[in-house]
């Protein structure tokens, strides 16, 4: 069995040791990246053994993703910069479960909060909740803090990072260290100052510092820790998900991608 988070072992085993899936039973990935890249082999023909979504399971989907989220945003935030939330101009990239869970806390602490959003159900939902949907080229130059939590590759570009104010503070909650574009931070003409552990100042020929954390790797996972409580039901999740590959029997799951059985979810946590 392979129990996966970002679908990096899967990918290296296919990539290095492709003969060891004549023996594994099923994978279980418990990430949005992970699932993706998952649908992509399958899409290809490429998926050789069963796979299980633990990350759209009702139980990861509205409890870690979204509270845990909700909680370690701040806790990672304060770590590395105690930052006063009060006022702050801050814009959340993504509407997803992560995001809701970081828009909720920043707002409850008096942040000025805004969304930047592409699936048009997921932007309605922060319109409706009482966020200004945005675009974040329109807004970059006043915003306080910068956080993504899409998934995606390069949300926030080099041309977004050279037009922020002085001072602003560049984090990560999704999945991948590549949302925000950190490569094309080490370039000549930047300065790299090391402040605190997982703080840098990147230093602008004029003098400006943009204040990037944890290189741009997970916030909640590199500055801050998770509720321990929240954490068990996922881990609950996926030993449940492991538990049932192993013991299907043959034929019940084909070369596919399959959700964890919401009824087992629901009683078995």
């Amino acid at each position: 069995m392979i129990l996966d988070d970002g679908g990096d072992l899967t990918h290296w085993v296919y990539k290095k040791y492709p003969s060891v899936f004549k023996k594994v039973r099923g994978i279980v990935e418990e990430s949005v990246t992970g699932v993706h890249r998952l649908y992509q082999l399958s899409k290809a023909g490429r998926l050789c053994v069963p796979a299980m979504n633990v990350n759209d399971s009702v139980t990861k989907q509205k409890f870690d993703n979204l509270y845990c989220c909700r909680e370690s945003i701040l806790d990672g935030l304060k770590r590395t910069t105690d930052i006063m939330f009060g006022g702050k101009q801050v814009v959340v990239c993504g509407y997803g479960e992560v995001g809701k869970g970081c828009c909720t806390a920043l707002k409850a602490l008096g942040a000025i909060v805004c969304i930047t959003e592409i699936d048009p159900i997921c932007a309605l939902q922060a319109c409706m909740d009482g966020f200004r949907v945005v675009k974040l080229s329109e807004v970059i130059r006043q915003m306080d803090v910068v956080i993504t939590c899409t998934g995606n590759k390069n949300v926030v570009t080099r041309e977004q990072l050279d037009r922020m104010k002085n001072g602003c503070i560049v984090c990560n909650m999704g999945h991948s260290n590549t949302e925000i574009d950190v490569a094309s931070l080490r370039s000549p003409e930047l300065t790299w100052e090391r402040v605190r552990s997982q703080v840098d100042h990147i230093i602008w020929p004029d003098g400006k510092r943009v204040v990037l954390l944890a290189e741009g790797r997970l916030l909640n996972l590199s500055c801050s820790t998770v509720p321990t409580f929240v954490l068990s039901i996922t881990a609950t999740t996926q030993a449940l998900a492991l538990i049932e590959l192993f013991n299907a029997p043959e034929g019940r799951y084909k070369q596919d991608v399959y959700l964890l059985p919401k009824k087992m979810g629901k009683t078995r946590q």
